[in-house]
């Protein structure tokens, strides 16, 4: 199921470039987000797929687009990757394991980029971007932004630049003109990076949501936080969103 909301566009810019950007409502698409909304005319795709915390990044979503001022809204729910299961995101009896950046790993934790970890959502980017080229090529969009991020993560294939690479060439192949182009200005940046740019953009990181188990408050214990904490430790900011635990973990 999807829903198209359209407004009075307010967001463009002097030569009416247009882009769509995938937002899940997390960091990293924020300031993607705050990246389109500056350059183009943006449009903004949020896809739930049954995810532990999908309503909470619903209303992130909602909210970062207001913010933003991003009138052309597409929600679409994909019910294949809840189906298909196989990670801890999207099937209750795989537990959202705690991580840590560096030290000792007790039972139950693991180090981050050790492995592909249990929340990987088998070839998830795949099933977002095919939505956010369908909607680009009905839009007129020249280009899909996608906040993948290769340093600093939890080791995701699909957030990997050699596979934005051929995904462009799939993109090339298969659409009418052949000319839209996925973008990932963010990938090769460290998280600490991306927060001080978010900074200075004015991206809404009060109304993000990273964490990947609770809706509530933040974790503070898992990949998504941990990382996300250190990341604003380290770029000097205070993190904005409501921990349920200190990340005492980071090092």
């Amino acid at each position: 199921m999807s829903k198209i909301t359209s407004f009075p566009k307010s967001n463009a810019t002097s030569n009416g470039s247009r882009a769509v950007v995938l937002l899940s409502g997390g960091m990293d698409s924020c300031v993607c987000a705050a990246l389109a909304a500056r350059d183009h005319w943006a449009a903004a795709v949020h896809v739930s797929y049954g995810q532990r915390t999908e309503e909470r990044e619903r209303r992130s979503f909602e909210s970062i687009c207001d913010r933003l001022e991003i009138r052309d809204r597409l929600l679409v729910r994909n019910e294949a990757l809840r189906a298909i299961g196989g990670s801890a995101l999207t099937d209750s009896s795989i537990a959202v394991p705690e991580a840590v950046v560096a030290g000792v790993y007790p039972t139950g934790v693991h180090a981050i980029g050790a492995g592909i970890p249990v929340t990987y959502v088998p070839f998830r980017n795949a099933h977002f971007l095919a939505v956010a080229v369908s909607w680009a090529e009905v839009l007129g969009a020249e280009k899909v932004y996608i906040g993948a991020v290769e340093p600093d993560s939890s080791g995701y294939p699909d957030c990997r630049p050699e596979y934005y690479r051929a995904f462009n060439e799939v993109v090339k192949a298969g659409t009418k003109e052949g000319t839209i182009r996925v973008v990932t200005p963010l990938i090769a940046m460290h998280k600490a990076e991306i927060v001080r740019l978010g900074l200075e953009l004015n991206a809404p990181f009060d109304l993000t949501w990273s964490c990947y188990q609770r809706e509530d408050r933040a974790c503070g214990v898992c990949d998504s936080c941990v990382l996300r904490l250190r990341a604003f430790r380290e770029a000097g900011a205070e993190d904005p969103i409501p921990y349920a635990e200190a990340a005492a973990r980071l090092s």
